[in-house]
């Protein structure tokens, strides 16, 4: 998929992928959080308000806020009991339908996931790092297409916004997962516009960015910018913005990487990852904001 996004037709959408209202424990009411993103150049955005009984299982519902150029995604942040470490899940389903139920009693996370993903939505694992959310637990999670790899909110507020732990672990053990980077924004904190995901869709429409982000047809960022990355037998070319480090991670500690300043392109041998299944790509800017591929599988 490396290859194919940046050579596909089209250009780059930006949307954020985790967001709250008042309609949840956020502090704007829809219509503000949806201006303040369309204002700052977002095309699609999905607004994942708590699912819960305490707050009514809102699935706010933005549609009177699209046009040409802006997509509001159905969606939601879903919780159930529980995990190792916490009293609740915390699992995002972007493409939801509005009629989608309530969780129902006895459901755990394994069972809410996999009926979010039966009902078409892209499923998230969140936060990991914030509620401590353990290999084993996520193990469990047969459903989910993506992990949260940096949450700003998290970060910003807790010191706890990384993902990679998880998102590797579940790699390491065979399990084909995505990586977004999301704001999850509630405007009690400049938690808004700092990480989002760059993707390549048929259209605008709610489908086709849905299907393009189980795909896989995106990468995410704080900043950074992917031109292109090329995949040969023994290399891999990387084109991009101005940065100071580009990092090839594989399993485990298995590692490629060149620093330089200014780097705006980089040819890595992949050889020092020859026992990795698997690889992602992240390129570190010189303010230290970072840019991640998607994984991919050899």
């Amino acid at each position: 998929m490396l290859d194919t996004l940046f050579s596909r037709p089209g250009k780059f959408l930006r949307g954020n992928l985790h967001a709250h209202t008042t309609n949840s424990d956020g502090m704007l009411p829809t219509e503000e959080v949806v201006r303040r993103y369309k204002e700052s150049g977002y095309d699609f955005l999905a607004l994942t308000d708590h699912f819960l009984p305490s707050y009514q299982f809102p699935l706010t519902d933005a549609r009177q806020f699209a046009s040409d150029t802006f997509t509001p995604l159905a969606a939601a942040e879903l919780h159930v009991p529980r995990t190792e470490n916490s009293a609740l899940w915390h699992i995002t389903a972007i493409g939801l339908p509005y009629d989608f139920e309530p969780t129902r009693e006895g459901e755990d996370g394994p069972t809410i996931a996999r009926r979010a993903a039966d009902a078409g939505a892209f499923v998230t694992l969140v936060h990991p790092a914030w509620y401590s959310l353990s290999l084993a637990d996520a193990l469990t999670i047969d459903a989910a297409h993506a992990v949260e790899i940096y949450n700003h909110g998290c970060q910003l507020m807790h010191d706890k916004g990384d993902g990679a732990y998880l998102l590797d672990g579940l790699l390491d053990r065979g399990r084909p997962m995505l990586a977004t980077a999301v704001d999850d924004a509630h405007f009690k904190s400049p938690d808004f516009g700092a990480a989002w995901v760059e993707l390549k869709a048929d259209s605008r429409d709610q489908a086709d960015i849905v299907a393009a982000l189980k795909a896989g047809s995106f990468y995410s960022t704080q900043g950074p910018v992917f031109h292109d990355i090329e995949t040969t037998a023994t290399h891999l070319n990387v084109r991009c913005s101005a940065v100071n480090g580009i990092l090839v991670v594989g399993a485990g500690y298995l590692m490629a990487y060149q620093f330089a300043t200014g780097l705006t392109r980089a040819s890595i041998d992949l050889a020092p990852l020859a026992k990795s299944p698997w690889y992602r790509v992240v390129l570190i800017g010189a303010d230290g904001k970072r840019a991640w591929s998607n994984p991919v599988w050899k």
